[in-house]
């Protein structure tokens, strides 16, 4: 029973970490990521479909990012679908292929971004540490029940905190790389 709770707990709480790293790969860092583009929701036949669904999305080089759409009738869909996410970014369409240049960031966009990169660690903190809760309330209440003694749920307890302390770690250490990684030029 103890294993199941603490397997469970570590189980969400890597959930926890990669919701984190999935957000923190929308924030533009200067460089060209097609991770950048993966949120975009494209009108597709009237359907709402990621772009990566309808587009390849590729790396021209380290500033530019291209995008070559299945279909040569959704070019003017993807562009428009890019403009209304709201990036900062500005479509460039030649025929069928869409270059996207990567505008260098400004050093109040930076420390905006910077901002949210820290919001984004607190919340995925939160989340671990609700988790480590909810993890605890489970044991206390089968200690009410008496199916484990004190020993075991302080234990328990123990592995439990150990693991969210690891935790914890990991995402001031994603985020501190994060925050680097915008801060540079």
């Amino acid at each position: 029973m103890i294993n199941n709770i603490t397997r469970d707990a570590k189980a969400r709480m890597e959930k926890s970490i990669d919701s984190l790293k999935q957000e923190l790969a929308k924030l533009r860092t200067g460089r060209a990521h097609p991770s950048l583009l993966e949120h975009i929701m494209v009108s597709y036949y009237g359907n709402p479909t990621p772009l990566s669904q309808v587009a390849n999305i590729a790396i021209e080089n380290s500033r530019t990012l291209i995008v070559t759409p299945w279909e040569k009738n959704i070019v003017s869909d993807i562009e428009k679908a890019i403009l209304i996410a709201n990036l900062g970014l500005n479509p460039n369409t030649a025929g069928t292929t869409i270059r996207i240049p990567m505008p260098p960031l400004t050093e109040e966009r930076r420390k905006s971004l910077g901002k949210v990169v820290r919001e984004e660690a607190e919340r995925a903190r939160v989340a671990v540490r609700n988790i480590r809760r909810d993890a605890n309330q489970e044991l206390k209440t089968l200690l009410k029940e008496k199916a484990i003694s004190e020993d075991e749920e302080r234990g328990a307890q123990t592995v439990i905190q150990k693991t969210t302390d690891d935790f914890v770690a990991q995402i001031d250490a994603i985020s501190a790389s994060k925050e680097k990684d915008l801060m540079e030029i």
